[in-house]
């Protein structure tokens, strides 16, 4: 479930123009590395929530702009196996 979510995760950085080459699971999301503003992240976060049926609260905003690609997608796919 993990790679499945992050192919996803990827495929809609790209489809929101940003460049993945180069991105790995120790690739953060905020400043340091994807550079995802907080509009953008917060569009990144609805398209996964949609997709995978998970929700993240308005407080978690600030905790995923320090999370890695990795940390990200495990964080999804345990809320993913929680739900079954």
């Amino acid at each position: 479930m993990r790679e499945e979510v992050r192919e996803f995760v990827l495929a809609q950085l790209q489809d929101m123009n940003y460049d993945v080459e180069g991105i790995d699971d120790e690739t953060t999301l905020g400043p340091a590395g994807v550079d995802l503003e907080s509009l953008a992240l917060a569009d990144l976060s609805v398209r996964v929530e949609d997709k995978f049926g998970v929700r993240f609260s308005d407080d978690e905003s600030e905790e995923l702009a320090l999370m890695t690609v990795g940390e990200f997608t495990t964080a999804v796919a345990g809320r993913v196996a929680q739900q079954v």
